[in-house]
């Protein structure tokens, strides 16, 4: 078995057909026919069962499925880091980053970075689960670096650097009863309507964090997964919500005191630990010093 059976077979897969397979990597179809049929002979298997129309992958095709992309995306990792050993950090560099990145000037954060290292090419990837999924997709290779925010022990694999930190504020309607002169006890608050962000977000993890501590549960009446906007659906009457302190909080909206300390909201900058196996690409290392500067508001030097 080698990379070429395994990116056909990955073709097939993808495409559906072996002719489209072939058109996709520019081979001919009979090229295509032989090239699996001798993975399949290597294998002692049947990945497709072939019909008129198209190639439909077996339970051993979709065992081999995940497994071929996990090989393949090793290869092409070990490519780039040869490549970077001989010239310099290049190649692709996929950051996983938060709905919300209001702390960090991303978009400045890039020009430079990019500017100072043409030959990597940056993808940014936004994940349903927030900082949870962020974190799993370090774990499986899927992400290079990852910015989130994660109240908890990290993996062992990841390393987690800190880059801002901030309390929580606790907003809520115009017309909420609660005096303002007044600390409300967290606990006193679970019964209220909430606005956060959906399961695995960090500002959800962290909150529910604060209120297992004191041995509450809260309802979430709306998600939203913009914590940025949290303040306007409070203004709107739909609950009430803790944002960070470097959230702008729309005028109208009343802010409380809590009788205990706040949450402490964080935003982190992850990265997986280099390992004899799977050493830390330089275009990773030339990323996160860029990061440590822009936190501290240099700029590299030329």
């Amino acid at each position: 078995m080698d990379l070429t059976q395994l990116e056909t077979f990955l073709a097939v897969a993808e495409a559906g057909t072996i002719s489209a397979a072939g058109r996709r990597s520019g081979s001919a179809q009979s090229t295509v026919s032989t090239v699996l049929r001798a993975l399949e002979d290597d294998l002692g298997v049947t990945l497709f069962t072939r019909t008129s129309r198209r190639a439909v992958l077996t339970d051993a095709g979709r065992a081999l499925l995940p497994e071929a992309r996990r090989l393949l995306a090793g290869a092409a990792e070990a490519r780039t880091v040869v490549r970077e050993a001989e010239a310099g950090p290049a190649g692709p560099l996929t950051v996983g980053v938060v709905t919300t990145m209001h702390p960090v000037d991303l978009p400045s954060l890039l020009s430079t970075f990019t500017t100072a290292h043409p030959r990597v090419s940056v993808s940014m990837r936004v994940v349903a689960d927030g900082s949870r999924g962020l974190l799993r997709g370090l774990v499986d290779g899927e992400l290079d670096v990852a910015f989130l925010s994660w109240p908890f022990r990290p993996p062992a694999s990841v390393e987690l650097r800190p880059l801002v930190r901030a309390p929580f504020r606790l907003l809520v309607p115009p017309a909420h009863p609660a005096p303002a002169d007044r600390p409300v006890a967290l606990a006193d608050l679970a019964g209220e309507r909430w606005v956060d962000g959906p399961p695995g977000f960090g500002n959800r993890l962290l909150v529910d964090a604060a209120f297992d501590r004191v041995g509450a549960r809260r309802t979430v009446a709306v998600e939203v997964p913009d914590v940025s906007t949290f303040g306007s659906y409070v203004a709107a009457g739909l609950g009430i919500a803790f944002v960070p302190g470097t959230v702008p909080v729309p005028p109208g909206v009343r802010e409380l005191v809590l009788t205990e300390p706040p949450p402490q909201w964080s935003l982190a900058l992850a990265t997986r630990r280099a390992t004899p196996e799977r050493p830390v690409r330089r275009a990773v290392d030339a990323f996160v010093a860029q990061v440590r500067l822009s936190a501290r508001g240099r700029r590299p030097p030329p």
